[in-house]
């Protein structure tokens, strides 16, 4: 049975009030199917007629209105600009979202406190105010402010996304992932906590889940450009290039001036018309499943195999993505261990050491880096996370195996084009970060 829609002109136009009451009933309608969009950006054009003939009281009432379309058609400014020009709790409480979402915090607890002191649920607005302290460092203060509040945990989903957002902020993945989900119970509407779980499990690799949930995002409305950028990188990750492309494309869209949306449409868009080989494709898939061929298929030494086992080295794939000083490194793990591994390797054409990059063996070796000092040293120890790279450039910092600061230092650029989906706005992007830091490639 075929879902009505529910008449969103008869919500913002038909009616000459606007009330807190009329929110849920607006996200409810905008989740319903992405035509709700172009009604909405329909209803827009409609009340910015009816703005001109307006004015008075009548002319507050249609800026709120506005404000808050333009709030959830993700144009931040405008929103701003006309929620402004209205009055009244709503008006406020939607201001200091709108103030939040531009990273203004200190005019968002401003918009805030005039909010409750207007009369908006006061419980309410607290969690927005720690939302905002929070971002701003203040983390005991937000904590504090959710002990006040915390018979909401009941049944509030904000309460949740917030306990959540500050376990992230301490480290404990485990416990925030709890929160937000808890949250996405209470409300699958709640865009916070879904782009979150899609990101945590992006970082943990889960990329089925991911997508899932930065694609529940895009139902729900104001969608965030995090959301876009990460959902298209995982699509072409997949090969899905007409979907990641289409991701791009709405980025720029939203800011014609964003380079980087533009570089990135440019690539997904190559990546639809390359050529396709059946054959090279059988061949592919052959060479995947003896990457994928588990170790344990192979009659190793006690000792071997406990050694890989705490490298959590799995695969054959595995194999190919360590060297063998790495291996030798590994406690109890000899040479005769080593030549164990090489002939399992050898009888699959395989060799320790050799990664695969776009069809392509590639074989990198650390370079020794001598003459530093403790401080030198201590930055090129350093984990590559700590650069705070996009998904993009993080996921083929994963596929390369670069997991410090000084590995990325002995690639080139040349070296780092050949990963899949490194493009020039990614390595951009890593020459930015180590300059910043007073470093730079090798060959630069």
């Amino acid at each position: 049975m075929t879902e009505t829609l529910i008449d969103l002109r008869a919500l913002l136009v038909e009616r000459e009030e606007f009330e807190g009451s009329m929110v849920s009933r607006l996200r409810e309608g905008l989740a319903q199917a992405p035509a709700q969009i172009r009604n909405l950006r329909e209803i827009h054009d409609l009340l910015q007629k009816r703005l001109v003939a307006s004015a008075g009281a009548q002319q507050k009432k249609i800026h709120l209105k506005i404000g808050v379309t333009q709030f959830y058609l993700g144009h931040m400014d405008k929103a701003i600009e006309h929620l402004k020009q209205s009055e009244g709790p709503l008006a406020a409480f939607f201001l200091g979202r709108a103030h939040n979402a531009k990273q203004e915090y200190d005019e968002a607890l401003k918009a805030f406190d005039k909010a409750e002191k207007s009369g908006y649920a006061a419980q309410q607005v607290q969690l927005q105010r720690a939302g905002v302290l929070r971002q701003q460092g203040h983390a005991t203060e937000a904590r504090a402010i959710l002990a006040k509040v915390k018979d909401m945990a009941t049944h509030n989903a904000e309460y949740h996304y917030q306990e959540g957002a500050l376990a992230e902020g301490e480290g404990d993945v485990i416990r925030a992932t709890k929160s937000y989900e808890r949250a996405a119970d209470l409300d699958p509407a709640h865009s916070g906590a879904l782009f979150r779980l899609g990101f945590l499990n992006d970082l943990a690799g889960n990329d089925h889940d991911a997508i899932n949930y930065y694609e529940r995002c895009l139902k729900h409305p104001p969608v965030s450009k995090g959301t876009l950028y990460n959902l298209g990188v995982l699509y072409e990750d997949a090969g899905i290039y007409d979907k990641a492309a289409d991701c791009y494309r709405r980025l720029k869209k939203a800011d014609p001036h964003d380079e980087r949306a533009r570089l990135f449409t440019k690539d997904a868009e190559a990546s639809l018309s390359q050529f396709y080989s059946p054959e090279d494709e059988k061949v592919s898939m052959q060479w995947k499943q003896v990457m994928e061929v588990p170790i344990t298929d192979f009659e190793l030494s006690v000792r071997s195999r406990n050694c890989l086992k705490r490298m959590n080295i799995k695969t054959l794939g595995d194999l190919t993505r360590i060297s063998e000083p790495q291996l030798l490194a590994s406690k109890n793990f000899g040479e005769t261990s080593l030549e164990e591994i090489r002939a399992i390797m050898n009888q699959k054409g395989l060799r320790i050491g050799q990664s695969l990059e776009q069809g392509q063996a590639h074989e990198f070796k650390l370079r020794p880096q001598t003459n530093l000092s403790a401080e030198e040293q201590a930055l090129m120890a350093k984990p590559v996370s700590d650069l705070n790279l996009s998904v993009r450039a993080r996921k083929c910092m994963n596929r390369l195996q670069i997991t410090t600061v000084g590995e990325l230092c002995q690639r080139t650029s040349d070296e780092l084009m050949e990963a899949k989906n490194f493009g020039v706005t990614s390595l951009t992007e890593v020459k930015e970060k180590l300059t910043a830091m007073g470093l730079k490639l090798r060959g630069d």
